[in-house]
């Protein structure tokens, strides 16, 4: 991916590593615009960043996503770059009932946003030399967090889509990227203050270099090693990890 000269649209970029990622490629000269819920947010992160620009949208609306992909388009005709990062992550408690409003709005936020908003822009990418569209999955996609089985459930079911629809784009002017961090300190979990977590400026200088080579797989960190879990011997480090973070 090519490091200045896009116009990047990024999901949930009010806040942790959405708002890192607008701010570093903000930097480089490209034309970055965000998303959101929190008007607040939003306009915090364009005042910090002149000439960075925000618009409103619920990932969750498929309504809205279409508005907004349509206003995008008209107004930022050179769009290039769209980065699905919007996600929301909470304890689920997946060894007993699971709350039917958590599930759906994990799985609305988390992965049918990404489908829905990569489907909105897709054609008008098609056209667009350079094209990328990345996909912040989750080191949980592979190794999975059993207090948030749902959230990294829609992490892996993310990480899978984005090899079928990287295979069916594989002619075409688009590019697929998966970007799937470790743990790092943001308010998921309240995690801002985790002394285990990776400092989110360290997972953004790491991931910003790795975006500017021709990967399609983002990995900084513990995420290498993470990524390379899952196989038949996988349950061993699923179980170890959970034992340690349930430990503390």
């Amino acid at each position: 991916m090519k490091l200045t000269g896009n116009t990047v649209f990024i999901t949930g970029g009010g806040s942790g590593i959405g708002r890192g990622l607008a701010e570093a490629l903000h930097k480089r000269g490209n034309q970055v615009i965000i998303s959101g819920r929190s008007a607040e947010r939003l306009q915090a992160t364009i005042d910090a960043n002149p000439g960075m620009r925000a618009v409103a949208l619920d990932v969750t609306d498929p309504a809205d996503i279409k508005a907004v992909a349509a206003r995008l388009i008209a107004d930022h005709p050179g769009l290039n770059v769209l980065i699905n990062n919007a996600g929301i992550m909470l304890p689920d408690g997946a060894d007993g009932p699971v709350d039917d409003e958590l599930l759906s709005a994990t799985v609305a936020t988390n992965l049918l946003g990404p489908i829905r908003m990569t489907s909105a822009l897709i054609e008008h990418l098609k056209t667009r030399d350079g094209a990328v569209v990345a996909n912040v999955t989750s080191v949980l996609g592979f190794v999975p967090l059993a207090l948030t089985a749902v959230y990294s459930a829609t992490k892996a079911a993310l990480h899978s889509y984005t090899l079928s629809q990287r295979y069916l784009l594989r002619d075409s002017r688009v590019s697929l990227i998966e970007i799937a961090p470790p743990w790092v300190r943001t308010e998921l979990m309240n995690s801002s203050e985790e002394e285990r977590a990776m400092p989110l400026e360290t997972f953004i200088a790491g991931a910003i270099e790795q975006l500017g080579t021709e990967a399609n797989e983002i990995l900084v960190g513990p995420a290498v090693a993470m990524r390379a879990n899952p196989g038949p011997d996988e349950h061993a480090w699923v179980n170890q990890f959970n034992d340690m973070m349930a430990a503390g």
